[in-house]
C-alpha cells in the first residue's frame, strides 16, 4: 500500500457509508479503539485506529476495512491535552485532531503526501465484521506457494502466489492481472478478495495460478514513481518467464487474466510475447482511457443522481484539462493551466450554476496531482484497440450488464470490432446481466452495493472462465 488513498482513486474502488455503533463515554485518553470513513473523490474508505498505552505513551495501528489490510504500521501517535498527533512515515501519511469533552470524538485533518482531508473518529468498541462466504478456507486440496520473481528490466522484486495441483505433472496456467492503483495479489478492495476466489476455482480445477503483489505492495518493491501500464506489462513478461522454469507448468498453456486495466494490459503482453496462449478479459477495455473515463463519469453521475447540467459540466471540464495534459508536458504549467481553465468555466456561469460547479471545480483541483502523475498521462492518451488487432490467440472477453466503470457496451463492442479487424478466429464476447464492475450479482451496479453484496464473484462467471481456459487447453 505505498500510496493508501491516490491508489484507490485510481483503481476506481467503492462506497461504503460507515454504519457503525457509537458509545458516548466520558474519556480523556485518545486510547481504546477509533472508527472512521475517509472521503476521497467519491469514495468512502473505513478505517480502524487502535491505540493502546505503552510505558512512554501510545502505540497504535491502523486497520483499513475495505482495503483488508491489517496492523498498519503507525510510526508515532502522541496526546498532549485534547490534542491528538498520529504519523506513519513508510505511507505519507499524518493525523491531527482533537478530542471532545465527553472523550468519543476526534475531530482533526488527515493527510497523505500533498493531499488533506477533513476527519472524524468516532470511539466504538469493535469492528464490523463482514462475510464472504465465497473465501477458501485451508487446508487446501492443492499446493500453495510463495514464490518470488524479478522484472531485471525496471530491476523491480516481485513476490506472489502460486497454487497448482499435487499430481506433479504439467498444467496450463494463468497470471491474474489486477485493475488500475496499487493493489494486492489478492486483488483486495471492499472487504472482497476477488483473485484468491478464482484463484481457489481454478486450481481446484486443474489450472495453475499465479497472483502477484503490484508494485510498493506486500512482499514486491516500488520500481519507479513514473511508472505507467507499459511497465506493468513488463511485470507480467517477467512473470510469464518466472511460469516458463515451473515443472508444474505446460510451457505452451500459459495465459493471462486481466480485471479492468489488467484487461487493458493482457493484450498489450500477448502482442509481444509468443508463450501467451490466451488471454481472459474481465470488464477489460476497448475506449480509450479519456472515454473511459468520459463514459464512466457520465453513468456514475446518473446513478448518483445528479442533474444532467452538472454532468455536462463536469464531461466539459474534464475535456479541456486532458487537452492541456496532452498538449503540455510540463507539470507546473499544465497545472497553472488546469486551474485558470477551471477558474474560466466557473466564471463564466451564472450565479446559480456557478454554486452548483463550485464541488465538481474543488474536487478536480483535488485530482491534480493524480492526473500529473505519469500512469495517468499515459492511461487517458492510451488507445487499446491497435493492441486487440495484433493478438492472434484465443480471447474470453466477459463484462457485466450493471458495470458503471467499464461500460459494458462501449467496450465490449470495441473489443469485438479490433479482434475482428485483426483477423482474430477464435473470440468470445459475453455480458452477464445483473453483474458488477467486480462481477457481483448486483441491483443496480450502484457503487454503494459492493460491499454490501455478500458475493465476491458471480459462480456463473467462475465456471465460465474455467471452462473456456479448459476448452482450449485440452490435450488433443
Amino acid at each position: 500500500m505505498k500510496n493508501l488513498i491516490r491508489h484507490l482513486a485510481a483503481a476506481l474502488t467503492f462506497l461504503i457509508v460507515l454504519s457503525l455503533p457509537i458509545f458516548a463515554q466520558s474519556n480523556s485518553t485518545v486510547e481504546g479503539r477509533w472508527f472512521s470513513t475517509l472521503e476521497f473523490n467519491g469514495i468512502k474508505l473505513r478505517l480502524v485506529l487502535k491505540v493502546s498505552k505503552s510505558s512512554d505513551g501510545f502505540t497504535a495501528k491502523l486497520d483499513s476495512i475495505d482495503q483488508g489490510a491489517n496492523d498498519l504500521e503507525i510510526n508515532a501517535i502522541n496526546q498532549q491535552g485534547k490534542a491528538v498527533r498520529f504519523e506513519a512515515k513508510k505511507y505519507g501519511m499524518s493525523y491531527e485532531g482533537t478530542l471532545n469533552e465527553k472523550g468519543d470524538e476526534i475531530s482533526g485533518t488527515f493527510k497523505q503526501r500533498a493531499d488533506s482531508y477533513p476527519l472524524i473518529f468516532k470511539r466504538t468498541a469493535e469492528a464490523t465484521k463482514v462475510s464472504r462466504p465465497q473465501d477458501p478456507q485451508k487446508p487446501y486440496p492443492y499446493n500453495e506457494e510463495e514464490v518470488f520473481y524479478e522484472n531485471k528490466k525496471d530491476a523491480v522484486k516481485l513476490a506472489g502466489t502460486l497454487t497448482f495441483p499435487r499430481d506433479n505433472k504439467p498444467h496450463p496456467a494463468v497470471i491474474l492481472i489486477t485493475g488500475s492503483g496499487s493493489q494486492d495479489r489478492n486483488e483486495t478492495v471492499m472487504g472482497h478478495r476477488p483473485f484468491l476466489v478464482l484463484a481457489d476455482y481454478l486450481t481446484r480445477r486443474g489450472i495453475v495460478v499465479l497472483r502477484v503483489d503490484d508494485r510498493g505492495i506486500g512482499g514486491s518493491s516500488a520500481g519507479l514513481l513514473t511508472a505507467t501500464s507499459e511497465n506493468f506489462a513488463h511485470d507480467v513478461l517477467a512473470g510469464i518467464e518466472y511460469l516458463k522454469s515451473r515443472k508444474e507448468i505446460d510451457p505452451k498453456q500459459i495465459g493471462l487474466v486481466g480485471h479492468s486495466e489488467g484487461g487493458m494490459i493482457a493484450p498489450m503482453v500477448a502482442s509481444r510475447s509468443k508463450d501467451v496462449a490466451f488471454i481472459v478479459l474481465m470488464a477489460g477495455l476497448g475506449q480509450t482511457g479519456e472515454d473511459v473515463i468520459y463514459t464512466q463519469t457520465a453513468l456514475l453521475q446518473k446513478a448518483g443522481g445528479a442533474p444532467p447540467e452538472i454532468t455536462t459540466q463536469t464531461v466539459a471540464a474534464l475535456k479541456n484539462i486532458y487537452a492541456i495534459l496532452k498538449a503540455e508536458p510540463d507539470n507546473k504549467i499544465a497545472e497553472q493551466k488546469i486551474r485558470e481553465s477551471l477558474a474560466k468555466q466557473q466564471g463564466a456561469m451564472n450565479e446559480e450554476r456557478r454554486k452548483a460547479f463550485a464541488p465538481v471545480k474543488a474536487l478536480l483541483e483535488s485530482q491534480i496531482p493524480m492526473s500529473l502523475s505519469a500512469w495517468f498521462r499515459y492511461f487517458i492518451a492510451y488507445d487499446p484497440r491497435p493492441m486487440l488487432e495484433k493478438v492472434k490467440i484465443p480471447v474470453l472477453a466477459i463484462n457485466g450488464e450493471n458495470d458503471l466503470q467499464a461500460a459494458p457496451k462501449e467496450n465490449l463492442a470495441l473489443i469485438e470490432a479490433a479482434l475482428r479487424k485483426g483477423g482474430n478466429k477464435d473470440f468470445t464476447i459475453k455480458s452477464f446481466p445483473k453483474l458488477n464492475h467486480l462481477f457481483q450479482t448486483s441491483g443496480t451496479g450502484s457503487l454503494d452495493e459492493h460491499d454490501k453484496i455478500e458475493e465476491t464473484i458471480a459462480p456463473l462467471v467462475l465456471k465460465t472462465i474455467a471452462h473456456w481456459i479448459l476448452k482450449r487447453t485440452e490435450k488433443k
